[in-house]
């Protein structure tokens, strides 16, 4: 049986943004780096964003594969990878310069592919870009174009939840779990599936119900009451579960995703201060994903002026949680005193992640806009007596290169189920008003 020609992968600068490791993604196949690509990444080499990392990292890898050979004819990225080579501009292909502009970076890496293609008519030529319009371009010119797909999830429809419904129970065994020593054995259950570390579960029949935690360390399952938090109660079983692992000192790692107005900051927020007597200091910070392509450095005013109206939603939070509206002309006094009494430091993420993160209770909101290297970077930064919240909503995504199989929060969320010191919660009901809630479902 003839032996198949590897495949060309061309990668996009976006790709390597994403993951500076990508070129060890494609087996044994080969890989080409348009010039154009290293000329993009030499904008991002200076700085402290995830980006500026991931553009040094990669120029360092290639620095170390072989310097000038690289422009000859490639070399072997490890013995069990193909090669990668870096071409230089190619003359513009007719049928590419017939419909896109020859000034444009991205359509002179579509040309390298392109060119490629009619080089090499027996390999598989692929252009590998996070941007949509790069890949319907590729495609208009009968290129075969993917997404960088190495770190995606792969069937959203199954992601965790962090708990399960058992109907139809015996009453003794819902009885019993009301009754010293409140708790189980899973075998009681007769289960289908086992249960994971710190999941959660709904038991019930036609008459009672009782809310119960697994704990791998014990291997029962026990009963777990409402707990309200810093004046805050949860108003259904899933926020429940939401405080009780928000509230747990041995979980050291909690997601909790929902769609807007399923309270998932303002429990984070309520438990931080609930808490606040366990760590040195509290630690808000979300990812701020500027619209029309402008970074913070293009607004006009201070630091704070600029990072303020991304802020907000925190400080909306915050006035719910000392039930004290902000909205008044004291309204930066008020937070500013909420900030001083509580110790909580709220900030982008950006002048957050380089700190380190000793004994602090840290609370990344929007995390669904966080690539997965961006989350494994603050996960990685934890030190000791530290807990870390991740709370998003992985259908309402800012970021122009994520989605909803490949942010950060889903990655966490699929790779870190089954740990002893993970918890994640999914929650379904709306409790900001009936009005958000018939629009978050029907609109």
């Amino acid at each position: 049986m003839p032996v198949k020609p590897k495949k060309i992968f061309v990668l996009d600068t976006n790709v390597i943004l994403h993951d500076s490791s990508c070129i060890t993604k494609f087996a044994k196949h080969d890989i080409v780096l348009p010039i154009t690509v290293l000329e993009e990444l030499d904008k991002f080499k200076k700085g402290n964003e995830t980006i500026n990392f991931q553009a040094r990292n990669f120029q360092r890898i290639i620095d170390g594969l072989g310097g000038s050979r690289v422009f000859k004819g490639g070399v072997p990225i490890s013995k069990s990878h193909g090669k990668i080579s870096i071409l230089l501009d190619q003359k513009f292909h007719k049928n590419i310069e017939a419909s896109f502009s020859i000034h444009n970076p991205d359509h002179k890496i579509l040309n390298t592919a392109y060119c490629l293609s009619k080089k090499y008519p027996k390999r598989a030529i692929v252009l590998v870009t996070k941007d949509v319009n790069l890949r319907v371009k590729a495609k208009a010119v009968g290129l075969t174009a993917e997404d960088y797909t190495s770190d995606h999830v792969k069937d959203i429809s199954e992601i965790y939840k962090g708990y399960r419904f058992e109907e139809n129970v015996l009453l003794k065994v819902i009885e019993k779990m009301s009754r010293r020593p409140y708790s189980i054995d899973p075998a009681e259950l007769k289960l289908k599936k086992k249960f994971l570390p710190n999941e959660y579960v709904i038991i019930r029949n036609d008459k009672k119900s009782v809310l119960g935690h697994y704990d791998a360390d014990t291997g029962k399952i026990h009963r777990i009451q409402k707990l309200s938090a810093h004046g805050i109660t949860p108003r259904n079983a899933e926020q429940v579960f939401a405080m009780h692992a928000l509230l747990d000192p041995g979980i050291k790692l909690v997601t909790i995703s929902g769609k807007a107005g399923t309270g998932k900051t303002l429990l984070a927020l309520s438990a931080a201060m609930a808490c606040r007597d366990r760590h040195d200091e509290i630690l808000i910070g979300r990812p701020i994903v500027p619209l029309s392509g402008k970074d913070l450095g293009y607004l006009p005013g201070s630091v704070h002026e600029k990072v303020h109206p991304y802020m907000q939603p925190i400080y909306d939070n915050l006035g719910v949680v000392r039930h004290n509206r902000i909205e008044s002309e004291l309204k930066q006094n008020k937070v500013a005193k909420i900030l001083e009494d509580e110790n909580i430091v709220v900030s982008p993420l950006t002048y957050i992640r380089g700190r380190s993160l000793v004994d602090v209770f840290f609370i990344v909101d929007e995390a669904q806009n966080l690539t997965p290297h961006e989350i494994k970077t603050i996960i990685t930064r934890a030190g000791e007596n530290t807990k870390l919240i991740f709370t998003g909503d992985i259908f309402q995504i800012d970021h122009p290169y994520l989605d909803i199989y490949s942010n950060g929060l889903s990655h966490l969320i699929n790779r870190m189920q089954g740990q002893k010191i993970y918890t994640h919660i999914n929650l379904q009901k709306g409790e900001r008003s009936e009005l958000a809630e018939l629009a978050s479902n029907i609109l």
